[in-house]
């Protein structure tokens, strides 16, 4: 689950922060930048072919490795082909190509995504699915500073210059990405396909679409007959609690380009040590939950969440200062930690443990769906306006969360948190 942990993880950043740090430095338009953001939309809606996977069986492939294996080595060898691409292509040239091939990395990852989550489910028992969960996460958490700091530090190394923009050592740098799904790719042939019920013959079509049923209309009606008229404002919550924090991460990379700091200075303090404050933030929010509440600490998390982006108006102003912006980093991340292990343990409040696994995505997708949406407009609110104006819209726009777990608060006896 560790090399699992760490293929799944790997490629998220290459087709987001990372990805749009390469853009600015070759010089596409902060716009462009911003849309090329929805390509991460395939983790928002990967839900809608999740059914697909889980019923068909790859032709020859589903022999030889069986059901789940052979759906992530498919999906694990389009990874890598389409990052490798990726490193073939030079953006300023073909951009539309490039973008053509993040959309591959991006479905083909969210589809890797999918079939290792039900692997976990189906290779262990209950009583290890939380040891199977904390290793995958350790491996998908590496994965991160390996594509986030990692990829900075080698383009950095194979560029002719710290302070000189080198497409081929950006395109050398996604290369290795690629050949760095290999220790997942290993795995995925040496472990054992987990047993599965199958249907018979003859009844395949019905099991579909008794599959079907229940993975989405059981699931959906579940959460609407037991929170009744509390269930629109929660999932309007869902939907904006990460908005302020995603859109700002889109422009995040290239605010730092834009204000004068190297590739190596942003591995160091925004990537490995903005990961370490994360975590740091994640457990402090966890004693924040045990002590005062679930819906209290979404609300301190939300609220931190929101005004740390107003911090970064200060670094606009300033410049390139190392301290201030390891200040910054330090208090967004640590706000961030906090905001997301509250926001997990809402989310998970919220599920029916008869439909947990289906709930719990369709809960993280639409927490993604509308703040991926609105960050690929990130671009055209920076260059219309400046990146202070920016910092402050992002910070606004975490007040319509804050109201409504206010308004929530006031039903906590309808929602047992």
């Amino acid at each position: 689950m560790f090399f699992l942990g760490f293929s799944s993880g790997l490629p998220l950043l290459l087709v987001f922060s990372t990805l749009s740090f390469w853009l600015r430095e070759a010089g596409i338009d902060k716009a462009s930048i911003g849309m090329l953001s929805w390509v991460a939309l395939a983790y928002a809606i990967k839900f809608l072919w999740s059914p697909l996977i889980d019923q068909f069986k790859l032709p020859l492939l589903n022999k030889l490795f069986g059901r789940r294996r052979s759906w992530m080595l498919t999906s694990q060898i389009a990874i890598m082909l389409s990052l490798f691409a990726m490193g073939l292509a030079n953006p300023s040239e073909s951009l539309f190509i490039f973008a053509l091939l993040a959309v591959v990395v991006a479905f083909s990852s969210a589809t890797q995504d999918i079939v290792i989550d039900a692997y976990r489910i189906d290779a262990a028992p209950t009583d290890l699915q939380a040891a199977m969960a904390a290793t995958y996460l350790a491996g998908y958490r590496i994965a991160m500073i390996v594509s986030g700091a990692g990829s900075l530090v080698i383009a950095a190394w194979l560029s002719p210059s710290i302070e000189e923009y080198s497409n081929q050592a950006w395109q050398q740098t996604y290369q290795i990405m690629a050949f760095l799904l290999l220790p997942g790719l290993l795995t995925t042939l040496l472990v054992k396909e987990p047993e599965a019920v199958t249907s018979s013959e003859n009844n395949k079509a019905k099991t579909f679409i008794q599959h079907f049923t229940h993975a989405f209309w059981q699931p959906v009606s579940d959460f609407f007959i037991r929170y009744g008229k509390i269930a629109i404002p929660l999932i309007c919550l869902i939907s904006l609690y990460r908005l302020s924090d995603v859109v700002m991460g889109v422009m995040a990379n290239p605010f730092y380009i834009d204000t004068g700091f190297n590739k190596t200075e942003i591995a160091s303090i925004a990537k490995v040590y903005g990961v370490i404050m994360t975590l740091a933030g994640a457990a402090i929010g966890g004693i924040i939950l045990k002590q005062k509440g679930t819906l209290f600490g979404l609300f301190v998390g939300g609220l931190l969440a929101a005004l740390t982006n107003v911090f970064f108006v200060s670094l606009s102003m300033v410049g390139p200062n190392l301290t201030l912006l390891t200040a910054v980093i330090s208090i967004d991340n640590l706000s961030a930690g906090i905001a997301t292990a509250a926001f997990i343990a809402f989310l998970s409040g919220l599920t029916n443990k008869e439909f947990s696994a289906t709930q719990y995505a369709i809960f993280s997708s639409t927490m993604l769906l509308l703040p991926k949406f609105v960050a690929g407009f990130s671009g055209f609110a920076v260059e219309a306006y400046d990146y202070t104006a920016f910092f402050i819209g992002t910070a606004v726009l975490g007040l319509p969360a804050l109201g409504l777990i206010i308004y929530l608060a006031k039903h906590k006896t309808k929602i047992n948190l």
